[in-house]
């Protein structure tokens, strides 16, 4: 994990000191997150919400790469049968996109690039379920956005998680570890620079 926190800071000071500006800004918005793969059956979407931080470095004029750093409620509801009905996983994560950020024109962008995601909390149904799921997640990010002014923008992102999110997946083959339960996460934000 230090190799990759320590990779993505190289990345982001080669880019400031190569940017030809860089501009940082505010983002929120909602998520609709499922938990996908594994054993899991019968899980629907579960809202939730993200805001935080991001820098827009611009490498060449159509170009930027853009480091953020968001809180993200996200999870899934599972059927727990007649006895119990739908009952909610909770999962809270610190992300942290690394985003190659692609400007068709002026007014609309693309964008992709790996997340590392740490879990802050998990809980279902009130009660802890932290010790269940690996601290650390990864995933990778598509995206594209529409700027209606230089400042003001709507993003819309889909993240699939590239990592096994329970800490009992014990993957023996890559079979197994490509249907191992992961993050899906679909997110609408809007973003202020300034």
């Amino acid at each position: 994990m230090k190799k990759i926190i320590l990779s993505a800071l190289a990345v982001m000071a080669f880019g400031f000191t190569n940017a030809q500006s860089t501009r940082f800004g505010v983002k929120g918005g909602l998520n609709l997150s499922n938990i996908v793969g594994g054993d899991v059956e019968d899980s629907k979407s579960l809202v939730g919400f993200h805001v935080g931080g991001f820098a827009e470095i611009k490498i060449a004029d159509k170009f930027a790469i853009q480091p953020e750093i968001l809180y993200s409620a996200q999870g899934s509801t599972f059927d727990g049968g007649p006895l119990f009905g739908d009952v909610d996983l909770k999962l809270n994560y610190l992300n942290i996109p690394v985003l190659a950020k692609y400007y068709i024109v002026p007014k609309f962008s693309v964008e992709a690039g790996p997340q590392l995601g740490v879990l802050l909390s998990a809980k279902s149904e009130g009660e802890d379920v932290k010790d269940g799921f690996k601290s650390v997640d990864f995933g990778f990010n598509v995206g594209a956005g529409f700027h209606f002014t230089e400042d003001l923008s709507i993003n819309l992102r889909y993240t699939i998680g590239i990592s096994p999110i329970a800490e009992n997946s014990d993957v023996d083959n890559e079979q197994e570890y490509y249907d191992s339960a992961k993050n899906s996460n679909l997110a609408l934000s809007l973003a202020y620079k300034f």
